[in-house]
């Protein structure tokens, strides 16, 4: 049996960011040879994805950012199991590396993030390292982006919410952006504006209109005009250009943006937060 050190453990510690105890076991099983254990940890970490597999993993971190010319925006989350595990600053500075590097390779979902690689191995690999170092199930779950002639990003503190938006044209006022941002993750629009609600979704809610009508004694020849105006009322709380905008509800997200710059809107958003 190789006689391991404390030097030697130390130095795989630094270099897999391992627990000391499963180094010195890594470094025992390869009889000290480095290479070895490295490979072992891996695997270590590859049985624990698999164990864990059919945990939840309902905790985690949601970051968001721009491209240096502010023409593109991306948000990302990163689930794992417990809060303690999200808090760590490993934990965050993974999921922010993985965030640049989307936006650096142009990335436009999840699954292209997934295929990359980082120092030579794909990203898929380096999220099962992490799996052997915290125990817990992780999952790269969310990527998206929105491209505009501006965009801006924000993120609420804790790390839970997160928004992203894309704008017609370039947007003078910076506060307009922020405001834009904040009210994503505030308000929680579900679509950009009336047009951009799906037809199964319209379908859906005026059937719930009409149930909710009808279960309230309202006449049957009632139904569909109580449905649209609950639809209507849908529209406006749940489709972003048409919300009250936050700081003033005496106007809608639109109008401030027009007063703001004529002929300024929004082109695409996304929004991601854990539940």
């Amino acid at each position: 049996m190789a006689n391991i050190t404390a030097a030697q453990v130390n130095e795989l510690r630094k270099q897999t960011g391992a627990g000391m105890m499963d180094c010195k076991k890594a470094l025992v099983e390869s009889e000290g040879d480095f290479e070895k254990a490295i490979d072992i940890l891996r695997k270590t970490g590859q049985k624990l994805a698999s164990n864990r597999a059919d945990r939840d993993a309902n905790e985690g971190v949601v970051l968001s950012k721009t491209t240096d010319d502010n023409k593109t925006a991306a948000v990302i989350m990163f689930n794992c199991e417990t809060d303690f595990v999200a808090k760590n600053q490993e934990i965050i500075d993974f999921t922010n590396m993985l965030l640049e590097l989307g936006l650096e390779k142009g990335c436009k979902n999840v699954d292209e993030l997934k295929s990359l690689e980082v120092d030579g191995r794909k990203v898929e690999d380096k999220v099962i390292d992490m799996i052997g170092k915290t125990g817990e199930k992780l999952n790269l779950s969310k990527f998206q982006v929105v491209t505009g002639e501006r965009a801006f990003s924000y993120n609420h503190p804790g790390n839970r919410v997160a928004s992203i938006a894309a704008f017609n044209k370039d947007v003078a006022d910076e506060q307009t952006g922020k405001d834009v941002v904040m009210q994503i993750a505030a308000m929680a629009p579900v679509a950009l504006d009336k047009e951009s609600v799906s037809e199964e979704v319209i379908a859906k809610e005026i059937e719930i209109g009409k149930d909710i009508a009808r279960q309230e004694g309202k006449p049957e020849e009632m139904l569909e005009k109580i449905a649209m105006g609950k639809l209507n009322k849908f529209f406006k709380e749940s489709t972003l250009l048409n919300q009250d905008f936050y700081k003033d509800t005496k106007k809608t997200v639109q109008q401030m943006l027009t007063e703001t710059d004529k002929g300024l809107t929004v082109v695409d958003f996304k929004r991601f937060a854990l539940s």
